[in-house]
């Protein structure tokens, strides 16, 4: 089971002396905006090699503009609050905000990635499925015959919104940064795994692949691959709305990836354990009808919660300081003539 290390002051800035120890590496959360700001350029030049661009003027892009600017002016107003609710309010529009951005760089990306990529793996995933006895058509086909499923399965499709509001807030409501910012570098992590994955096995998904005639029962994820991924391909669409991003990533599952974070991540905490398990089990039974996915894409998902896990629990063992004396290593970072 994955557990997040201990907590440990995490103040110190990049090669800040403090009684003999020089400080290598950026804490947490100037790692994360660091890799955000990396991630943004990175997105910048895949919209302009692919010749997408977003369109600013929407009322989907000035929603999210509006967001990010009440939740500067939350944090800048509570940043000197002794109140411990309205800190706990501070850091939770903080983390919420970072989360929505992180979400947001990948739906976008989706849309240059799959611009790029080349053929439909459905034939090769759903040989897998049928390897592994998974009848995705009869799945679908009970759904469609059981409406309680339909609206059961929509909702619990669309906690992966709900559970991050509850890890997030419990761990600014018991102070728990270090943990947030971990949480956060792992989501983002699993972002960037599930859309490089995505550009080397690009699919339509099971509902388009599988499913021929009318459709009793329109899933969540409708059918916008195969609508949406031709247009990129072949340059059909230039704009991007931010108000009507449509899922384009089939596999790998990052419900699945989502599900599987979140569970790992809250385990430890008693409080979280029970609530994040029943809502992320029943969000991974959804999974398959709603999000038109096979299970070899959410087999692919847990996989990358795992790898993301592995990645993140690695950084977290690199050493944060050096005992090497202040002269030594301002000597070793003085510039060469």
């Amino acid at each position: 089971m994955y557990h997040f290390p201990p907590p440990a002051a995490d103040v110190a800035r990049p090669y800040q002396r403090s009684g003999g120890d020089i400080r290598l590496l950026p804490t947490r959360g100037q790692a994360l905006a660091g890799a955000m700001l990396a991630n943004l350029a990175l997105l910048l030049l895949l919209l302009v090699a692919t010749r997408l661009e977003i369109d600013w003027r929407s009322p989907g892009a000035l929603t999210y503009c509006g967001v990010c600017a009440v939740a500067v002016a939350v944090r800048l107003g509570l940043a000197r609050s002794g109140s411990r609710p309205l800190r706990a309010l501070m850091h939770f529009v903080e983390y919420a905000v970072v989360f929505m951005l992180i979400g947001l760089l990948g739906a976008v990306g989706s849309y240059p990635v799959s611009a790029g990529s080349h053929g439909f793996y459905d034939p090769a995933l759903q040989a897998i499925d049928s390897a592994l006895h998974f009848n995705w058509l009869a799945w679908y086909e009970l759904v469609c015959a059981h409406p309680a499923l339909q609206v059961a399965g929509r909702i619990a499709y669309e906690a992966i919104y709900v559970t991050p509001a509850l890890i997030l807030g419990f761990f600014a409501w018991t102070g728990r940064r270090r943990e947030a910012h971990t949480m956060l570098a792992t989501f983002w992590v699993a972002a960037a795994i599930t859309l490089a994955m995505f550009y080397f096995m690009p699919a339509v998904g099971p509902f388009a692949y599988l499913w021929h005639g009318p459709a009793p029962y329109m899933p969540a994820s409708e059918l916008w691959q195969p609508e949406l991924i031709p247009a990129m391909r072949h340059h059909a669409m230039h704009v991007i709305d931010l108000g009507q991003l449509r899922g384009l990533v089939s596999a790998p599952s990052f419900h699945t990836a989502a599900a599987v974070l979140y569970i790992l991540i809250a385990w430890p905490y008693r409080p979280l354990r029970l609530p994040v398990l029943a809502i992320n089990l029943a969000m991974l039974l959804s999974t398959p009808v709603e999000g038109t996915h096979y299970l070899a894409d959410m087999l692919g998902g847990a996989a990358v919660a795992l790898t993301s896990l592995g990645i993140i629990a690695w950084l977290e063992r690199l050493p944060l300081r050096t005992s090497v004396r202040g002269d030594a290593m301002a000597r070793l970072l003085a510039p060469r003539t």
